[in-house]
């Protein structure tokens, strides 16, 4: 079943790490329609509302910059289908499509919950080197990491990334950096709002969104433009 993200629009967020690590406790609260409530990552990171920056958010993307069919998904580590997405259609996609050059492909991260922003945390830590690479481990171990108290799942976020390559340091940077969590939850949030996201996976292909689909109808969609 898809997820209804309007549902959800005006849910508060209450994120909690209470990690291992002994990183300590964390707060932040996702927007609501009145704004963006900052978060509490960490005393140092108290930033205003005003101090939001979503240009410094990457776009995570793959294949050619002036391909001729330009592809945007919006997913959620947490979402059940966009898992069974990348694990059915986006490698057919990749090798077809994006290694071939006739298709930019990007990746934006929606935000059903807490878990969802970080593993989007996570997935960001590396940069875009070790993006896709996260993302990937992130979707095939879904139903493992997702399950347990916020303190198991946070750890289980923590091994998922030093799996990837990163240290314990690096992760323990990207989790209490809350001016980043900030402006994550911020980008997400207009992404959301600009495209009319209600659901994911959700795409958008050279300016049209569609919804969740098989690659033989994906595959129609593509060669028609």
């Amino acid at each position: 079943m898809k997820r209804d993200l309007e549902m959800k629009k005006t849910y508060v967020i209450g994120l909690v790490f209470v990690i291992a690590l002994g990183i300590g406790a964390y707060t932040v609260k996702a927007p609501t329609p009145s704004g963006l409530t900052a978060p509490g990552f960490g005393a140092a990171n108290a930033t205003e509302a005003g101090e939001i920056d979503t240009s410094s958010i990457l776009e995570m993307t793959l294949g050619a910059e002036d391909a001729a069919i330009q592809m945007t998904e919006y997913a959620s580590y947490t979402c059940p289908h966009c898992r069974t997405f990348h694990k059915d259609v986006f490698q057919k996609l990749k090798a077809d499509y994006i290694d071939t050059g006739k298709l930019r492909f990007t990746y934006r991260e929606i935000y059903f919950d807490r878990y969802g922003l970080w593993g989007s945390i996570v997935a960001r830590c590396g940069g875009a080197d070790k993006f896709f690479a996260i993302s990937d481990l992130l979707y095939t171990k879904q139903s493992e990491w997702t399950k347990g108290t916020p303190a198991e799942i946070a750890e289980n976020l923590r091994r998922i990334g030093i799996t990837a390559g990163l240290s314990q340091e690096d992760v323990q940077t990207c989790f209490t950096d809350g001016e980043k969590a900030q402006n994550l939850v911020a980008w997400y949030e207009a992404n959301r709002a600009e495209d009319e996201i209600s659901s994911t996976p959700s795409f958008i292909i050279n300016g049209v969104k569609y919804a969740n689909m098989s690659y033989a109808e994906l595959q129609k969609i593509l060669d028609a433009q």
